[in-house]
């Protein structure tokens, strides 16, 4: 067993003893009891089983990817139950020791029955909460597409460009797909937004290139007027698994290059494509991978060689923080960056137009949506697949379909 499998089991039976108290506390009947331990304990050896069985790199069955998904979601509710029982304890604990110092009379502090009772039932009621919407999460939510359309104005897109429709996608992850007839579906809502063009900005994989095979003839079926195009996201250079050898990992990026050929895409390696209408056009830059702590072959410079400082420029760049760290203070204007990589952590709260929450909001400034700096455009999109966690919750898989308007025309 990995020390990462043994570190993660003690916390799991610590919770799930603090758990017990709450339950024995609220439910005098011994079924209710066994149940708890029945279900707490089965979901952590099947856990083990599955984890002990599954190869690092390798592409992750459904079975221990749901496994592992449900695992955490009781771990979830072990801690927040965990968290409150022993806030209890040690309040139970302090009053003991003051009575004792003070030479209060009843000297073990007293204890209060209906106390203890409304504290077990607030953490269970706690703990439901993110509990109940991670095992939704799975069954639902991952797979619960939605096209997020945004309208941006420019005072010089070209006036042929007007009403140019992108649908931008992100974030495939297709080892982790498990629904062949869901993700159709997801394919077939991108066909019907019959936009222009449709950029693809990186995570094809989660590891290797072959996890793509049993889904390239659905992703071949995209279809759009003026192309399809992509860039390199950081899980698809295969950076998280082992290789038997350096031409091994060679041979699998190559792999993933073709493939995205054969379905249409034309790849962006730190290069850049003109779009044309009508005699007037737009640049089209796409860069490999560059983030803040994550890999950095991606190169602004290079992918505008040759284009001109007054161009209409509109660049792929799969994560959100080069767009902080140096597209924005370049020496060049680029009207819209088109990023993803954040995923929203698959996990959060929205309420469009007034409130969004996730806590991948404390690793990145730029995580999910439209943000504007120096007069440029950013849009995060939260990912069409899943990868770790099986499931999303609040922040939905994302399509997203933007509008370029130019300012002043009707």
């Amino acid at each position: 067993m990995s020390r990462f499998l043994i570190f993660i089991s003690i916390f799991y039976v610590v919770f799930a003893v603090y758990g017990f108290q709450t339950f024995r506390t609220l439910f005098k009947s011994q079924w209710v009891h066994w149940a708890y331990v029945v279900f707490f304990l089965g979901i952590w050896i099947y856990f083990l089983i599955r984890m002990s069985n599954y190869q690092p790199g390798a592409a992750m069955q459904p079975g221990t990817a749901i496994a592992g998904g449900v695992f955490f979601s009781f771990l979830v509710l072990g801690l927040v139950m965990a968290a409150l029982m022993l806030l209890e304890d040690v309040v139970r604990l302090l009053t003991a020791g003051y009575r004792k110092i003070t030479e209060v009379s009843g000297s073990n502090g007293p204890y209060f029955p209906s106390r203890r009772k409304f504290v077990s039932a607030l953490a269970l009621g706690l703990g439901a909460l993110p509990f109940g919407a991670l095992l939704y999460g799975m069954y639902k939510g991952k797979y619960n597409y939605k096209v997020l359309d945004y309208v941006l104005e420019f005072d010089d897109l070209p006036e042929a460009f007007d009403g140019y429709k992108i649908t931008q996608i992100s974030d495939v992850h297709s080892g982790s797909f498990d629904d062949y007839d869901k993700v159709s579906y997801g394919i077939d809502l991108i066909n019907q937004q019959e936009s222009d063009v449709i950029l693809f900005t990186g995570d094809m994989v989660n590891n290797k290139a072959e996890e793509m095979t049993p889904w390239a003839a659905l992703f071949g079926t995209l279809k759009a007027k003026d192309g399809k195009y992509s860039i390199l996201g950081n899980h698809d250079y295969g950076d998280y698994t082992g290789w038997p050898s350096k031409e091994a990992k060679t041979k699998n990026l190559q792999d993933l290059k073709d493939l995205q050929k054969d379905m249409g895409f034309d790849l962006l390696l730190n290069e850049h494509r003109y779009l044309e209408k009508d005699g007037q056009k737009l640049a089209l830059l796409g860069v490999e991978n560059w983030g803040g702590g994550f890999k950095q072959v991606g190169d602004l410079k290079k992918a505008a060689s040759g284009v001109a400082p007054d161009d209409f420029k509109i660049l792929m760049s799969h994560d959100p923080s080069h767009w902080e760290l140096q597209v924005i203070q370049d020496e060049y204007h680029y009207h819209l960056t088109l990023s993803g990589h954040t995923h929203g952590m698959q996990f959060g709260i929205e309420i469009p137009g007034w409130f969004k929450w996730s806590p991948v909001k404390w690793r990145y400034k730029y995580w999910a949506g439209i943000y504007e700096e120096l007069g440029q455009f950013i849009n995060v999109n939260r990912g069409f697949g899943f990868i770790g966690y099986p499931g999303r919750f609040g922040i939905w898989p994302e399509i997203t379909v933007i509008t370029l308007k130019r300012k002043g025309l009707t």
